[in-house]
């Protein structure tokens, strides 16, 4: 069971304390995926609000990215009578990359700061203390159903917003570029092998661990009342968000590096 400890002063030892409870109460939410009981009612409910609810978010955000991105890309490649390309960079941007980070920062920005003021008002309020009283672990209970969740929705909503963006650019080429419909999906189901595949799913379960990680353990850690609740909600935006774009760029350079043949 992960019990905080006294926070320290000065920045410099505070980043090192979050990063070193963080990082012990990571490994505590995955222990406890693996134990009983497993709350599968509390599993569904969180699927249901941290994805189902964010699905009309993905679908605009992926609609107008991917229609902007291919009215820009038809205007650049009609300069060198290029725009048969259209649906290649249509799939190499919103898969690897576009994708992948715009769902994370929606989620990020939906989900991570709910689930940070639920579990820090759950705490100011007790009822974590309560949980314990009665022989519950609270990482079973509340950080393991939200970690599962976001580990299965964060990728299903990737793949919807990139098949959206997708479809944004096929409107764009047809009705704006005049590009014939076969010329732009024959590039796009040849672009679609193992390597994007595997990059564009790789991303999003990172952001997955990143989202549910950083939100969960500022609301366990969340101090100082209704007052303190706000300021870790905002930490678990930023951090959140920041992080995910780090690890983007990670994740590109680790995975070309290890899969550059399957591109």
């Amino acid at each position: 069971m992960y019990t905080p400890r006294p926070k320290p002063t000065g920045f410099i030892k505070r980043f090192a304390y979050d990063s070193q409870e963080m990082l012990k109460f990571s490994l505590s939410t995955l222990r406890a995926c693996f134990g009983r009981p497993f709350f599968l009612t509390e599993w569904i409910e969180q699927m249901h609000l941290n994805g189902v609810k964010s699905i009309y978010l993905v679908i605009l955000t992926g609609l107008f990215a991917g229609q902007a991105l291919a009215l820009q890309f038809s205007i650049e490649l009609s300069d060198f009578g290029a725009k048969t390309y259209l649906g290649r960079l249509m799939v190499l941007s919103m898969v690897r990359e576009l994708g992948p980070v715009l769902t994370g920062l929606l989620v990020a920005a939906r989900v991570a700061s709910g689930i940070t003021a639920e579990l820090g008002s759950m705490k100011s309020s007790h009822q974590i203390d309560a949980l314990r009283a009665f022989s519950i672990d609270p990482i079973r209970k509340l950080a393991v159903p939200r970690l599962l969740s976001l580990l299965v929705m964060v990728p299903v909503l990737t793949i919807l917003c990139d098949v959206i963006g997708i479809l944004g650019g096929y409107v764009i080429a047809v009705l704006v570029a005049h590009i014939h419909v076969g010329l732009y999906w024959a590039p796009v189901y040849e672009n679609l092998n193992f390597g994007n595949i595997f990059i564009g799913l790789f991303k999003p379960i990172v952001n997955a661990f990143i989202i549910a990680f950083v939100s969960i353990y500022k609301g366990f850690s969340s101090e100082g009342g209704a007052k303190g609740v706000g300021l870790a909600t905002t930490q678990s935006v930023v951090i959140t968000s920041i992080t995910i774009l780090i690890a983007n760029f990670i994740s590109t350079k680790v995975v070309f590096s290890l899969i550059r043949g399957y591109f």
